[in-house]
């Protein structure tokens, strides 16, 4: 259910200049000195006479529900050596018990208004903040008022309780225990030296294993006492909801809070400088990836960005990331590629007061050194040569287009995207401008942004102090630790070598040089239910157009031909299966992934191919001026895909070095012998990808079964769905797909013979040395399909994960999280799968199977009660009235009507079969299906 600050996240989340929501006049230097940033009007920001701070928003999207936040301006980084992950045990134990709900109370109340625990009720902590999560129904009173008064709770009445404090904390153990690993164990010895001399490096927010058994009550009190106070904290409402109303909310709930009086101050941790390049090098057996990191840390502290002069130096700093992360994108793609994918960029670090340039490559394991070279030699070149003003001009195109897109759907965006950033307003002061400002003021400070200071901008982010080295990777027999000394040279070897200026190729204007001559469209029919409009083709194909106005500035594609690797043979199938991924690593056209990357500047459109068992397939999406180019993208692959044995091979190295150590790490090694326990006999069951399988791969082979599969348009249905144009699609369906070759075929897919065993089999994995286990019960058996029995074996799901979440997490405190669920699949056979699982400690395993399988029995004699039939009723309709005013949802049921061979009643009827569904109909499908042939699979321990 919660949610933590990892290094790998802070990394990815840091990743260039975050363009935030905004409006607003950009007000003339010469007449105001310091031109501040404004805030969104859009937005109310208010403070109560007690020192809580407030943001309100009204957002339409989605209809009749409201985000709320609860921000607290204290994390980990507050505890003393006493309450060590006590700030995130706090997070777990709003959960367990308030003023007014008590224990279990919030979570049922919750779920019976279709607020799903984990899913859409959630918290996170981190070292310098505490977030709780909670969308609310906005149109019954009754339910928002509820709404309000749980984030009241949550701030000051929590009630502590000695029962509830024991009961969660076997919980919390179970998470400590989820993090245990490789990566934890790296971590405890990089993180000394990346945090060096800081409070950041012993305050992880899960805290410490004996602390987290020992601590006494007191302790987390104290530090509810001491950090859960009104001036510390924020509430943030967005949705569809009056601003006076939702106002009123929060002073009638907040107001009453009392003011602080002598409360301990609230501290920012520094970051200290250091001298020395510091280098962590860490290795565990059990590591499946290897990594190398390079982190200059700025002198100075953080500064909010509060100036226009401060939002200009921001887009230069992205400027350079995308910059060099070009460079570094084309030495990915190259035929000798030094690193898995590495990028670089200006942000964050774990302390908010520090902000630092880093530079960070996946590589192989014994491709470290080689990575950490091609990144310190892409910064030195940067810092000798600098940028080139091609390179400038592709970029600043990137970020209208994208900020444009942004613009364009300013009316459209959902309240859950648009909440975090008023939260981050308020944590980090994080400007809120308003998208119209920030799409006005970015093109117009673009154009004075030059070549030359974004090229001098390195000299400001590398240096020889506050840098920090870091390498992880896999310990194994064979390969050489990195040392130190070496690290040391290859920074002298760098900054002493030879290298050559950067060379910007120009790639072509047009993507089709030689228009194809058009088809036609022979038919075009409507099905006003749906609000479909389907054009047949000259050549067979058929494309179908869904118009809608839920953005303003997508449209998403798919299409698919039924066959695919069905009609492999078995030789053909295992030798082209993991090549497949690698046909269209060569590009279309002529132009390699590199020249597509520089041609697609400034255009917002993406098509990909892909094989599935049953067909073959496009997905994409674009925005709708550049819908052409999606076109002539899909034209290509079908006529124009390019063979490349250089890029084949590029992938191929890159996939190897991903996968050399992955069998080290305890859970995929689980996975893998699972899957090949189960397809016992499946000629073919390809199993876990491997180098060894890659080498065995017939790259030639897979191009030219690719090209069968795909010189044939005429049976292919194309959808759009989106911001579309009928007329616009009608005719670039003639141009780019009915001149496609139709052959006629009209495949269908060969159905799978292969069945999993339909037996009781107790299947135990030992691997790993920490104390961990990961359970999974399944079943699985063919059967007859219809809806009443797809529904119901969904709905089995839900209802078991409630009652698994009460028994075996908030009852025996034994699991962390646990989950069920259950489907039926009519492709390529009328399919039931059902499954459980958890993780948990391994002297536990037998107690919780038996527990689990005990819920099982229990629905299958006793039923389904009314309160959690009607919470998973209650759960569909308001998911439904959301998903049917987004897009994906209408894209994926339209294919799903097409290849599952469905009447549009399956989409339209869904409320009433909803309604419907009884206790009985998910009691009979328990009864039916989950009977004692279950796989049981478990992963322990290597015994010792």
């Amino acid at each position: 259910m919660k949610k933590h600050t990892t290094l790998i996240l802070s990394l990815f989340l840091s990743i260039g200049f975050a363009f935030a929501q905004n409006t607003g006049d950009l007000q003339s230097s010469a007449t105001i000195p310091i031109a501040e940033i404004p805030t969104d009007p859009n937005v109310k920001v208010g403070t109560l006479p007690n020192g809580l701070t407030y943001y309100i928003r009204n957002n339409g999207k989605p209809e009749d529900k409201v985000e709320l936040r609860l921000a607290v301006n204290a994390g980990s980084i507050m505890e003393t050596e006493r309450q060590l992950g006590l700030a995130h045990f706090m997070e777990h134990m709003n959960f367990n018990g308030t003023k007014n709900f008590q224990k279990n109370d919030l979570v049922d109340y919750l779920q019976s208004i279709g607020v799903k625990f984990g899913a859409d009720l959630n918290a996170y902590t981190s070292f310098d903040e505490t977030v709780y999560i909670l969308p609310i129904p906005s149109d019954d009173p009754e339910k928002l008022e509820k709404g309000f008064q749980i984030i009241e709770d949550w701030a000051h009445n929590t009630t502590l309780s000695e029962e509830a404090i024991d009961g969660e904390r076997g919980v919390v153990l179970e998470e400590l225990r989820l993090r245990l690993g490789a990566q934890e164990r790296m971590q405890r010895e990089t993180l000394p030296k990346i945090m060096y001399g800081s409070r950041y490096a012993d305050r992880l927010p899960i805290g410490t294993k004996e602390n987290l058994e020992n601590f006494t009550y007191d302790d987390v009190r104290s530090y509810y006492k001491t950090w859960y106070r009104p001036e510390l904290m924020a509430v943030v409402a967005v949705g569809d909801l009056d601003v006076d109303v939702m106002e009123q909310k929060i002073k009638d709930h907040f107001g009453k809070i009392p003011a602080t009086t002598n409360g301990q101050e609230r501290e920012e941790y520094e970051l200290p400088n250091h001298e020395e390049t510091l280098i962590a090098i860490a290795s565990d057996p059990e590591a499946a990836f290897s990594q190398v990191n390079i982190m200059y840390k700025d002198r100075k502290n953080a500064q909010p960005m509060v100036t226009i002069d401060d939002y200009r130096e921001g887009l230069v700093r992205s400027l350079f990331s995308q910059l060099i992360n070009n460079r570094l994108g084309e030495l990915r793609n190259s035929p000798k590629p030094p690193f898995i994918f590495g990028f670089s960029f200006y942000g964050g670090t774990f302390a908010r007061t520090k902000n630092a340039y880093q530079s960070i490559a996946q590589t192989s394991a014994e491709g470290q050194l080689d990575g950490l070279r091609a990144l310190l030699t892409e910064n030195e070149r940067v810092k000798r040569y600098g940028f080139q003003q091609g390179e400038l001009d592709r970029a600043k195109k990137s970020i209208i287009a994208r900020l444009e897109k942004a613009y364009n759907d300013r009316d459209k965006i959902e309240s859950g995207r648009i909440v975090g950033e008023y939260v981050n307003n308020y944590l980090e002061q994080e400007p809120i401008p308003g998208i119209e400002w920030e799409y006005e003021t970015t093109k117009r400070l673009l154009n004075t942004i030059t070549i030359q200071e974004i090229s001098d901008l390195i000299n400001v982010f590398i240096h020889n102090d506050n840098r920090v080295i870091t390498l992880t990777g896999p310990e194994k027999e064979g390969l050489p630790k990195v040392t130190e000394a070496q690290v040391l040279a290859l920074i002298n070897e760098v900054e002493n070598s030879d290298i050559t200026v950067y060379q910007d190729e120009a790639v072509r204007e047009s993507l089709i040089e030689k228009l194809p001559a058009p088809g036609t469209i022979v038919s075009t029919t409507k099905n006003d239910a749906l609000g479909t409009t389907t054009m047949t083709l000259s050549n067979g194909a058929k494309v179908t157009i869904k118009k809608t106005d839920f953005k303003n500035d997508e449209v998403l594609f798919q299409a698919f031909s039924f066959g695919g690797t069905s009609l492999y043979s078995d030789e053909e199938l295992l030798a082209t299966t993991f090549a497949n991924g690698g046909i269209t690593q060569a590009g279309i056209g002529g132009l390699s992934l590199t020249d597509m990357s520089k041609f697609m500047s400034g255009k917002i459109a993406n098509v990909s191919p892909f094989l599935s068992n049953s067909s073959e397939n496009f997905r994409g999406s674009a925005a709708p001026k550049d819908l052409e180019v999606l076109f002539q993208m899909v034209h290509l692959y079908f006529t124009d895909i390019n063979k490349d044995e250089e890029a084949y091979q590029s992938f191929v190295s890159k996939q190897k070095s991903f996968l050399g150590n992955l069998m080290a790490n305890p859970n995929f090694y689980f996975q893998d012998k699972v899957g090949n326990n189960r397809n016992e006999g499946n000629p073919r069951y390809s199993g876990f990808p491997t180098p060894e399988k890659y080498d065995a791969s017939d790259y030639d082979l897979a191009y030219a079964k690719f090209k069968e599969r795909y010189a044939d348009a005429g049976d292919f249905h194309f959808y759009f769905v989106g911001n579309v144009d009928e007329a616009q699609v009608a005719a670039f369906a003639k141009a780019y797909i009915a001149s496609l070759p139709g052959l006629n075929s009209n495949e269908k897919y060969i159905p799978t013979k292969f069945r999993e065993k339909d037996i009781y089999e107790k299947f135990v994995v030992n691997k790993g040395t920490d104390p961990k286990s990961t359970v999974s019960i399944a079943w699985r058996e063919e059967t007859t399909y219809d809806r009443k029995t797809e529904m119901a074996a969904m709905a089995l799901g839900e209802v078991l994960t409630i009652k698994l979440v009460e028994k075996l997490r908030e009852e025996e405190g034994g699991v962390y999280g646990v989950g069920a669920r259950g489907s039926l699949s009519k492709i390529t056979f009328t399919d039931f799968d059902f499954s459980i699982s958890f993780p948990c400690g391994p002297e536990n395993v037998d107690k919780l199977v038996a527990a689990a399988l005990a819920e099982v029995e229990k629905i299958k004699k006793e039923g389904v009660t009314p309160e959690d039939l009607a919470k998973v009723k209650e759960t569909y309709l308001v998911a439904r009235k959301e998903q049917l005013k987004t897009n994906r949802f209408w894209m994926n049921s339209l294919v799903s009507l097409d290849q599952e061979e469905r009447d549009p009643s399956y989409i339209l009827d869904y409320e009433k079969r909803v309604n419907d569904l009884t206790a009985k109909d998910i009691q009979s499908v328990a009864q039916k299906f989950l009977d004692d042939n279950y796989f049981l699979a478990i992963l322990m321990p290597e015994e010792k």
